[in-house]
C-alpha cells in the first residue's frame, strides 16, 4: 500500500500529540533521487523540527578499506551517526552536525541543531538495522527508475550519472534487499 503525504504527515502529527514527549524520530530511506530530501523539506516546513542527512555521514578516508566498502550498507559511517545523532536524540540533547567533505573525506562542522522534539532522517541508509530502530515511523520513497535516472542526470550531470549507474545505485538496491528495508516502512511515491 502506498501513502499519501496527508497520511505520513497525519501519522507524524499522531506522534507528537503522545503526551509523554519523548523524542519523535523519522526514517526516510529510499532510492537516490526519489525524493527524500524534498519530503523530508515538506514535513520540515508543515510540522518543524530538525532535519538530518544521510550524505552528512559518508565514510571517512581512513574508514575507506576494501572490507568496509564491500560491506552491504557499510558505505556510510553508521557508528558515527548513532553516537553523534541517535544517541543524543533519545537524551533530548542537541546535535552538532559535521559532515564528511568530498573529495578529501574529512570532517567539517557545519552548526550545531538545538533539541527539537521532532527529528526527521532523511536519505539511504537511515534504517540500517544497526540503529535497532530507533524510529516511530520509517518511510520508504521510490522513483521508477526512469524517473531516478532523469533526475540524477539533471542533477548531477552526466559523468556522475555512470557512477550512480555503476555503483551507488546497486549498492543501495543490495542494502534495500539483504536488509529488507522496503518490507520494514511505510511506502510511498514521489
Amino acid at each position: 500500500m502506498k501513502y499519501s503525504y496527508e497520511e505520513i504527515k497525519k501519522l507524524v502529527e499522531k506522534y507528537m500529540q503522545d503526551e509523554d514527549e519523548s523524542p519523535v524520530l523519522i526514517a526516510i530511506d529510499g532510492n537516490c533521487a526519489a525524493g527524500k530530501t524534498t519530503l523530508a523539506a515538506r514535513l520540515q516546513s508543515d510540522l518543524g523540527g530538525n532535519v538530518f542527512h544521510m550524505d552528512d555521514y559518508y565514510l571517512q578516508s581512513y574508514q575507506r578499506t576494501r572490507e568496509r566498502l564491500r560491506e552491504t550498507g557499510g558505505n556510510v559511517d553508521y557508528e558515527r551517526f548513532k553516537k553523534e545523532v541517535i544517541e543524543p536524540l533519545k537524551k533530548g540533547e542537541a546535535v552538532g552536525v559535521y559532515a564528511c567533505i568530498h573529495p578529501d573525506f574529512v570532517l567539517e562542522y557545519r552548526k550545531t541543531l538545538e533539541f527539537k522534539r521532532l527529528n526527521i532522517i532523511e536519505g539511504s541508509y537511515s534504517c540500517h538495522p544497526y540503529f535497532n530502530s530507533p524510529y516511530k515511523l520509517q518511510i520508504f520513497v521510490e522513483a521508477d527508475y526512469e524517473l531516478q535516472i532523469e533526475r540524477i542526470r539533471k542533477r548531477n550531470g552526466e559523468v556522475m550519472l555512470q557512477r550512480f549507474i555503476n555503483e551507488w545505485i546497486p549498492k543501495e538496491n543490495e542494502y534495500f534487499r539483504k536488509m529488507k528495508i522496503k518490507e520494514k516502512c511505510l511506502q510511498i511515491k514521489m
